[in-house]
């Protein structure tokens, strides 16, 4: 009967060591996906910005300025006047009329039920 404890024993242990043993791998393999995926977001966020930095260099008015002279007979754009922009006043809002609440629900009146 001892034997048959020290054999099951023997068998325990080696299966616990097994589990252990891939339950380490699996951790480093988990570890390290982790680490590429934290790697690509890191070089995805030094590409935004440097795609930022494009963006704004190529924005620049005077740029833009120089690009619009050029191309004037193909574009025919010409600069913002202040008689192009609106007011508040011309903001067409919705009245209260077009704009009916229905099922209206008494919020005091559900809290105060038990």
């Amino acid at each position: 009967m001892r034997s048959f404890f020290y054999v099951l024993t023997a068998v325990m242990v080696i299966g616990l060591a097994f589990w252990a043993y891939r339950e380490n791998y699996e951790t480093q393999a988990a570890q390290a996906r982790s680490e590429a995926v934290q790697q690509k977001i890191a070089d995805q966020r030094q590409r935004l910005r440097v795609l930022n930095a494009e963006w704004a260099y190529l924005n620049r008015p005077d740029r833009l300025r120089d690009l619009v002279e050029i191309n004037f007979d193909q574009l025919g754009l010409l600069p913002f006047q202040p008689y192009q922009f609106g007011r508040i006043d011309q903001v067409a809002y919705p009245s209260e009329e077009e704009l009916p609440i229905a099922n209206v629900i008494d919020v005091m009146e559900r809290e105060q039920q038990p």
